[in-house]
């Protein structure tokens, strides 16, 4: 390609870049594409959320290598959605599965994970980690929602900490490719699958992404594991120098996926959990407002999710002097139980600085084993309080994790209710203890603390 070619090639792919940025922010204003409400709040988060798209659309586009693979967060601090979880890291690398790679991390203390009791002292590991190999496109790029039809996504395995074998050097070491190594024993995914019975002409399918979720409980012990991944075919290499054909379609990846992913998730809260309650149906929204859907497991139906999962939700709409109170009963031993909040366009709210999310480890629970949580916009000095940082309306968001699912009718249950802000404290049980101001702060000084190491860039 000449100069005078690249030159013409990289314009018109910046062109293209530009006017799907513009499809994506048109979607902040068009009713069309389900935005919420215009508010002075809700304009400047609609803004901050395409930023966030941009800023995670850039790694994808111009740092997805399968051949100098490098794990990513796929949501984080800086680019909230799909009512993420403040508790996770989510990560991903790209594959290819005809190729064979290898998985590290040197882990601290980790004898919670083999259902021991946790060290007294000194850094942990994670509460949780999964891994799960699957192909198709990540959830939201295509801005289609039939890509949640069957097949749309093909999974390849997943493996967590109930699983996951650990050398007794605490280096845990996971293996990936179309077949298992010679002789290797250890932690293994395959990245193959035989021709699919809907489509054998298609031939063998391969994986295309490795990803997962670190979940903390502990934010003041527990560390985030910092994984590395090789691709064995490649190590030692290195890539061709870039070249214009290949930026244009960066650059063309770059624009698709942000509009693709500001179009997707708006549609999915709208068309797929009506939360706008404008579909036809029984008169429930599946997200009702203050109160909840059933619980459900990870499904095309939640927009994917961590498959070990169960997930329910509803939307809080509360007045400045009403709380919404939860009580939720759940049977065996979830590895995991978090409940969080979502503002309207699907981002967590600032979980830093704000005690805007509860895991099982934080919050109090009394001596009937029953999980209570009250969502309130100011302090009510009780320990399960749920900071709304002054959104009127949002999101409920409950996660329970069990590597193995339960049977259906021994899966989580609950429920909420409005009650008058001066009444909050008459909800919880007398050994309920009260939690004073300077409590609070310190508990909201170890979020801090814990965020900024969590998604620390050096």
């Amino acid at each position: 390609m000449t100069t005078e070619q690249a030159r013409e090639e990289l314009k018109a792919a910046w062109d293209d870049l530009i006017e799907n940025l513009q499809a994506a922010r048109n979607a902040i204003d068009d009713p069309a594409c389900f935005p919420p409400p215009a508010s002075d709040r809700n304009l400047a988060e609609g803004y901050r959320y395409l930023s966030g798209f941009i800023h995670h659309a850039v790694e994808r586009a111009f740092h997805e290598d399968p051949d100098f693979p490098a794990f990513r967060n796929a949501l984080s601090v800086y680019n909230k959605s799909t009512i993420d979880n403040a508790d996770a890291i989510y990560f991903y690398a790209p594959l290819d599965g005809r190729k064979h790679y290898r998985v590290t991390a040197r882990l601290p203390d980790w004898r919670h994970w083999r259902g021991e009791a946790r060290a007294v002292d000194g850094p942990l590991a994670p509460q949780y980690l999964i891994f799960e190999v699957a192909a198709g496109p990540m959830a939201g790029d295509t801005g289609d929602l039939r890509e949640l039809m069957p097949g749309g996504r093909t999974g390849f395995g997943t493996l967590d900490t109930s699983q996951l074998e650990v050398g007794p050097d605490g280096v845990l070491e996971l293996h990936l490719g179309p077949e298992r190594p010679a002789g290797y024993e250890g932690n293994f995914i395959c990245t193959r699958k035989p021709p699919s019975k809907q489509a054998p002409e298609a031939g063998e399918r391969y994986a295309t992404t490795i990803s997962g979720r670190q979940l903390f409980y502990d934010w003041e012990r527990e560390e985030p594991l910092h994984l590395s991944i090789a691709c064995l075919d490649s190590e030692g290499s290195h890539p061709p120098a870039l070249n214009s054909a290949h930026t244009a379609g960066q650059l063309r990846k770059l624009g698709a996926i942000v509009r693709g992913q500001m179009h997707f998730w708006l549609a999915f809260y709208d068309r797929i959990l009506n939360c706008n309650g404008s579909h036809e149906g029984d008169g429930r929204y599946f997200m009702p407002v203050n109160a909840y859907n059933r619980p459900n497991a990870a499904s095309g139906d939640t927009g994917g999710g961590m498959s070990t999962n169960i997930y329910a939700g509803g939307i809080f709409d509360l007045a400045e002097d009403e709380a919404l109170f939860i009580e939720a009963r759940f049977h065996g031993e979830p590895v995991y139980t978090s409940m969080h909040l979502g503002n309207l366009w699907g981002e967590s709210p600032d979980y830093a600085n704000h005690q805007s999310s509860l895991n099982a480890f934080q919050m109090h629970m009394g001596a009937d084993g029953v999980q209570r949580w009250v969502v309130a916009h100011r302090d009510p000095g009780v320990p399960n309080w749920v900071d709304t940082t002054g959104l009127p309306r949002g999101y409920l968001s409950h996660r329970w994790a069990y590597s193995t699912l339960p049977p259906e009718d021994q899966w989580p249950t609950i429920a909420a209710r409005v009650v008058p802000f001066d009444a909050i404290r008459d909800c919880f049980p007398p050994d309920t203890p009260p939690m004073t101001p300077e409590q609070r702060r310190r508990d909201i000084a170890v979020r801090q603390r814990h965020v900024q190491k969590r998604f620390r860039v050096f």
